[in-house]
């Protein structure tokens, strides 16, 4: 056990965290989403939400600049309470909205998904690791 850690970020997480660089993505998905298909790296966090996972991650890991942080748009382009909590969970309202193709395209890219157990739909977020400077 660690002192300061919260305690959603597992030893695996923690170490995929830290070998990220700069710019660099990791994608945190809901239960529905294709993560085995799309990921080079991945971990799954059953019982866990997308937002309190994120917020857990934000802990330890800042913010890239523009965009920090990209959701999967809805069909209508309805903001939905998962966004919006994700918005809160991350601590930013730099956010861009892309839809479920081009999110998939994005989060192919991206060093790490790890897949919650998150059962809202469009709870998804790519964030990309800023420059640590402390």
């Amino acid at each position: 056990m660690l002192t300061g850690i919260h305690p959603l970020l597992t030893g695996p997480l923690l170490a995929h965290l830290d070998a990220m660089g700069h710019s660099d993505a990791v994608v945190l998905a809901d239960a529905h989403f294709p993560a085995e298909r799309l990921a080079p790296r991945s971990l799954t966090f059953p019982g866990v939400t997308t937002p309190d996972l994120l917020a857990a991650i934000r802990t330890v890991v800042p913010l890239d600049d523009a965009p920090a942080l990209d959701l999967m748009a809805t069909p209508d382009g309805e903001r939905l309470p998962v966004q919006d909590a994700l918005a809160a969970a991350a601590g930013t309202s730099d956010i861009r909205f892309l839809d479920r193709h081009a999110f998939y395209e994005v989060a192919a890219s991206a060093f790490l998904i790890v897949r919650t157990g998150e059962t809202r739909v469009y709870g998804n977020v790519l964030l990309r690791k800023g420059v640590v400077t402390t």
